[in-house]
């Protein structure tokens, strides 16, 4: 059974949301995200998905200002990658945001990511640019409407 999580900096959910993170979207581009410094992530909010003690899902919220949160480095683990994970996942963490008293989400998507982000309601911001050497898009999502 899957389960939507909030899950602690430095818990073991936040180890594997790393490992997750580093597999689907750093190493194929020949990055390491463990080698980074993640001491800044102490004031994230993180999310995830857990199939019984397995984060098989995770996102990250990155607050900007009292009502404006930026979402970061969503994955989802490759084998549940097309069942509405992700959606589910960003569902949830969009009503904790919400309840939180966020109005406003921004995100850098690849741009092989705009469609899905696109049917839950962001909107492109500005035109296509480069990040860590792939394409991506700034979007935006109210939540006050």
């Amino acid at each position: 059974m899957l389960r939507f999580i909030e899950i602690t900096f430095l818990s073991e959910n936040y180890e594997q949301a790393c490992r997750l993170r580093n597999e689907i979207l750093r190493q194929p581009l020949g990055l390491d995200l463990l080698e980074e410094d993640l001491s800044a992530e102490a004031d994230y909010l993180h999310f995830g998905i857990v199939e019984g003690s397995r984060v098989i899902a995770c996102v990250l919220a990155v607050p900007v200002s009292d009502v404006k949160v930026k979402i970061r480095q969503m994955a989802v683990s490759a084998d549940f990658q097309n069942r509405g994970v992700g959606k589910t996942l960003l569902s949830n963490s969009e009503t904790s945001l919400k309840q939180r008293g966020f109005q406003f989400l921004e995100l850098d998507a690849r741009t092989s990511a705009v469609g899905f982000y696109q049917k839950l309601g962001y909107h492109k911001l500005g035109e296509e640019f480069l990040s860590v050497s792939i394409p991506h898009q700034k979007m935006r999502k109210s939540l006050t409407e």
